[in-house]
């Protein structure tokens, strides 16, 4: 059928995208390590702890970052092959073909705008709580979504408007700011771990695994080690976000690949030794709080320490939305170029050498669902929907060595297939673990999203369009 035929492409075809090469390899790992370190670090880890693996979320840190390794290997050597900035969806449309490349296309936008929507409103707690440690409170009804009794969450829809003029004005300006706030988190991260060394108390990791490895609370939640995985899974969602810069990097067969493992590399060491110190410092039972970090610091006696690192989480969250944000931009921008979606969209100012259509409108969505609706259970449907992707991102690498073998790779993802479907079948374990709940809400959007593509893309399609 013709709706399966595909697309392959290698870097070099988008010279003229309009789009302006600017990043370097560094540009790129600091992009990824924006995207990475944030909610993850600074929310879920202790979460985590608390209800769902105890000091064993150590454990839970490395399962999910060991199938974000197999997954990121796959991803490094189609973004250094196939290229494009349609992150998933371009590589799913170079293997699978066009309908399969919609599919991820559209869950990679849920996942992202409501990613971006999630943080922001973490991103308020914290700033309200900044504030009013200054004494300039803000009135209830200005921080909270109608739902909980206010008028809108306005930080959280602020900070949005913000990284949307940020983006607008250009690729390489956003890459220097958040290569500074993530300096700033790394400061942060620093003085914890300096701090929590000298103040281990082996005792607080006795028992080291509560929850076991894995069973149901009274509530009938999973609970344990791999439960605690598939949760803290969102701590990694942000590096496949350095594969959307792939037009924009100077040399992508290697600035890609290098951003996406060493990103990857890095925070998964840094999550492992926070979360190994934060659960050693106090008992895993009292770190259920929105700021875990900063209040186990203040357990321990160091208020100003806390204070820091509150300050260092507002600087991390804002560049986790930056880099969520400005990969969306992208996916949407690929999507429209293909004719799965107006060309609108795919319009880039002449001045700036952005999107700045796609930007606006992404903005103007995801700030009214981040100062308008408490997100709750809605940011496991991120997690759904980035396991998804890199399912079929490992089953492209397979397929695409059967079916092209002669494409050239830059980087080849080492001992294929096995580690593409180590990859694969992890992330499809993950996915099992997650509530029946989200399952019902994913399939739904996917439903959604199969009308759209028979009632607007499919005639829409280059692939349809004469030549």
């Amino acid at each position: 059928m013709q709706m399966f035929r595909t697309k392959t492409s290698t870097p070099d075809d988008f010279e003229e995208s309009g789009l302006r090469r600017c990043l370097s390899a560094t540009d790129l790992t600091l992009l990824g390590i924006g995207a990475i370190i944030g909610t993850g670090i600074f929310v879920l880890t202790g979460i985590a702890a608390a209800t769902q693996a105890g000091p064993a979320v150590t454990i839970s840190f490395v399962i999910a970052g060991l199938a974000c390794a197999f997954a990121a290997l796959s991803y490094a050597e189609l973004a250094s092959s196939v290229g494009g900035c349609g992150s998933a969806y371009g590589y799913s449309y170079a293997a699978f073909g066009e309908i399969i490349a919609w599919i991820i296309g559209w869950d990679l936008m849920l996942e992202y705008a409501i990613s971006v929507a999630a943080v922001a409103n973490g991103w308020s707690g914290y700033l309200c709580q900044a504030l009013n440690a200054i004494g300039f409170p803000l009135p209830d009804e200005l921080t909270k979504a109608p739902e909980l009794g206010g008028i809108i969450n306005l930080p959280a829809s602020a900070i949005i408007f913000f990284l949307m003029a940020l983006l607008i004005v250009g690729a390489k300006e956003s890459a220097r700011l958040n290569a500074v706030m993530v300096s700033v988190k790394l400061i942060t991260i620093t003085v914890f771990v300096t701090i929590a060394v000298f103040n281990v108390n082996p005792a607080n990791w006795d028992p080291f695994m509560p929850f076991g490895w894995f069973s149901h609370n009274a509530d009938g939640k999973p609970v344990g080690v791999l439960a605690g995985a598939s949760i803290v899974f969102f701590a990694y969602v942000g590096f496949d976000a350095v594969s959307t810069a792939a037009e924009e990097a100077h040399n992508p067969k290697r600035d890609v690949p290098i951003g996406i493992l060493g990103s990857l590399a890095f925070c998964t060491t840094v999550y492992i030794i926070v979360a190994g110190l934060l659960t050693a410092i106090v008992p895993y039972a009292d770190l259920n709080v929105a700021s875990p970090v900063a209040h186990a610091l203040q357990l321990i006696g160091f208020r100003w320490a806390s204070a820091l690192v509150s300050t260092g989480v507002i600087a991390g969250l804002t560049t986790v939305m930056l880099v969520l944000y400005y990969g969306l931009t992208r996916i949407i921008y690929a999507m429209s170029r293909d004719g799965l979606l107006s060309d609108w969209f795919s319009t880039v100012n002449a001045r700036t050498q952005t999107p700045i259509r796609v930007i606006v409108i992404c903005g103007l969505f995801i700030a009214a669902v981040a100062g308008m609706v408490p997100l709750g259970e809605l940011a496991e449907l991120v997690n759904i929907g980035t396991l998804f992707a890199f399912v079929l991102v490992c089953f492209g690498v397979i397929t695409l060595r059967i079916t092209q073998p002669e494409l050239k790779r830059p980087f080849r993802t080492p001992i294929n297939p096995v580690f593409p479907l180590l990859g694969a079948a992890m992330c499809l374990a993950l996915m099992g673990f997650l509530p029946t709940l989200t399952w019902v809400r994913f399939v739904v959007w996917l439903g959604i999203g199969l009308v759209i593509y028979f009632g607007y893309s499919y005639r829409h399609s280059r692939l349809r369009q004469p030549a």
